[in-house]
């Protein structure tokens, strides 16, 4: 039986567009969506004795929201069966240990309580370094312009460290009926003196070759075992983050990995996934890779 996709959601707009994403996910895969609300209120009224009948406003606002984000998912789509359950808790760690059961964690990219003008929410940023399965960060500028590139992007850095996002990415071209777009970037050798330029010339066409042999090595497995999802090369000079965020523009999803080293307790997350995470146009699904 396939793991549910699990959906954080605060009532932001932010996390009702998380919630739409979802749904349109979790049909695609035919799988559960479960729900979350973190809220610390049963936690501090466990503490004290209680004298009245009355709900705690905190309380009543918190089954509002899971109640209203399932009926928003079940008329998105009714064959999706989605539940939803307030837990006392932080919001980080709900879904923190929710990731071992999950498919994928779901987030909006900003929260009820964050400031305008953060880039990111605090939650989805420490969720999406931290968590042991795939999270994804649901932006968009638009949300009518969700899926209506046709593509799928992964960014492949080290061939053998990244083999979990391209994973997770070649199946979600393959559910969407979408092409795969595979991009490796490589940097160009500084500017050379006149009387070198041959030699530059050289380097970067040998930058770009290397560029080129670790995207098949990177794709040689997934190419056989997904002949019929149409899978592109590309390698691409510029620093990785600009080339993907360039990418974001016209993409329905972009994948990246990111390592998690067993007893580090801090955010993982590298400087690609980073930006990804606050800049992306699209949303980003980053793959965590045990080292």
């Amino acid at each position: 039986m396939e793991l549910p996709l699990v959906v954080g959601v605060d009532g932001s707009d932010s996390s009702l567009l998380a919630v739409d994403w979802a749904v349109d996910e979790a049909a695609r895969h035919g799988l559960a969506l479960r729900l979350v609300h973190a809220s610390l209120w049963e936690r501090y009224e466990a503490a004290q004795p209680s004298f009245s009948t009355d709900r705690p406003t905190e309380a009543v606002m918190a089954q509002h929201i899971i109640a209203s984000s399932v009926e928003r998912a079940r008329l998105r789509n009714p064959e999706v069966k989605a539940s939803g359950e307030v837990l006392p808790d932080d919001a980080v760690s709900v879904l923190l240990r929710a990731g071992p059961e999950a498919f994928a964690l779901v987030t909006g990219c900003r929260g009820r309580g964050e400031v305008a003008g953060l880039l990111l929410g605090s939650v989805s940023l420490a969720v999406a370094a931290r968590a042991v399965c795939p999270v994804v960060v649901v932006r968009s500028r638009d949300p009518i312009c969700q899926g209506t590139f046709g593509r799928v992007v992964v960014g492949v850095g080290d061939p053998t460290g990244g083999a979990g996002a391209v994973r997770f990415a070649v199946r979600e071209a393959e559910v969407r009926g979408c092409a795969l777009t595979a991009v490796r970037a490589w940097r160009n050798p500084a500017q050379e003196p006149v009387d070198h330029m041959l030699i530059a010339d050289d380097a970067a066409r040998l930058r770009e070759e290397r560029a080129s042999a670790g995207l098949d090595d990177a794709l040689r497995k997934v190419v056989r075992e997904h002949p019929q999802v149409d899978i592109h090369r590309r390698p691409v000079e510029g620093p990785a983050h600009r080339v993907l965020l360039k990418a974001s523009a016209e993409s329905d999803l972009i994948v990246v990995g990111a390592q998690r080293r067993h007893g580090h307790f801090g955010l993982q997350l590298g400087r690609v996934a980073h930006a990804l995470l606050h800049h992306s146009a699209c949303p980003v699904a980053v793959v965590p890779q045990p080292v």
